[in-house]
């Protein structure tokens, strides 16, 4: 094992936030992580709270400090976790994809959401905090989410976090060396293979309503790339258009 020993914190308001800290203090080396047994104020994208039954699931922020690394290229560090991610539960089970950009969903559910925080330095990433929770051994799902799933519901046995998690660990570093060696178009062509809705005609919702498109593209920046059914090529970035599920 070549990154640091995960930290664990019984309880916190969440990994991100701990780990920022940590970083701030200067004690922390690249791929440092902590993980918790409960977050009082987890966060997902859109500023959703993350639902987690205490100490039933994973809960984990791993750090990333890139060598210059310009912040118009900071899509490949999102690819690095989605794809540890989706390596580290497609052991478990069939039917795992990455939802664009970095969710993890096994068929039309959720068992994993990340919120990635970049702090710059110019035009560079000087660090990159990824915060993650993975559903696990929840069996029930209380809040108004649409679609969550743990991977206990789906195979219907127990998992161990420390197990999952140094395998998340070794997964992350595994990609971020195949970033440092050169090999980014082979991380994204193995993230394009691992996309959600593929294949076929889906329906997408933007700010002029629902449509039916396919996937065409995901460019290096992150623009999702659809083609709908009358032949137009639209493309979006972050938060600019959803899936229907």
């Amino acid at each position: 094992m070549s990154y640091p020993e995960p930290i664990y914190i019984a309880q916190t308001t969440s990994t991100n936030t701990s780990l920022a800290e940590i970083c701030d203090r200067g004690e922390a080396a690249n791929l440092s992580s902590v993980y918790t047994s409960f977050q009082t104020a987890g966060r997902g994208q859109r500023g959703n709270k993350w639902e987690s039954e205490q100490g039933k699931n994973l809960l984990f922020s791993i750090v990333i400090f890139p060598e210059r690394l310009m912040a118009k290229h900071h899509f490949i560090l999102l690819q690095i976790t989605a794809l540890a991610l989706y390596d580290t539960l497609s052991e478990y089970t069939d039917g795992i994809s990455i939802k664009w950009p970095n969710d993890i969903y096994w068929r039309d559910k959720k068992i994993c959401g990340t919120l990635i925080e970049n702090d710059l330095k110019g035009i560079y990433i000087e660090r990159s905090i990824s915060g993650t929770g993975v559903n696990l051994n929840q069996k029930e799902f209380k809040s108004d989410a649409p679609n969550p799933i743990s991977l206990s519901q789906i195979t219907g046995d127990t998992y161990d976090i420390e197990t999952i998690l140094h395998k998340m660990l070794n997964a992350t570093e595994k990609y971020y060396r195949m970033f440092e060696e050169g090999y980014s178009t082979a991380i994204r062509q193995k993230y394009l293979n691992a996309i959600y809705r593929k294949e076929g005609l889906h329906r997408y919702k933007d700010a002029d309503g629902e449509f039916e498109a396919a996937i065409a593209d995901i460019e290096e920046d992150g623009r999702f790339v659809l083609q709908d059914k009358e032949g137009n090529i639209r493309k979006y970035l972050f938060k600019e258009v959803s899936y229907v599920i």
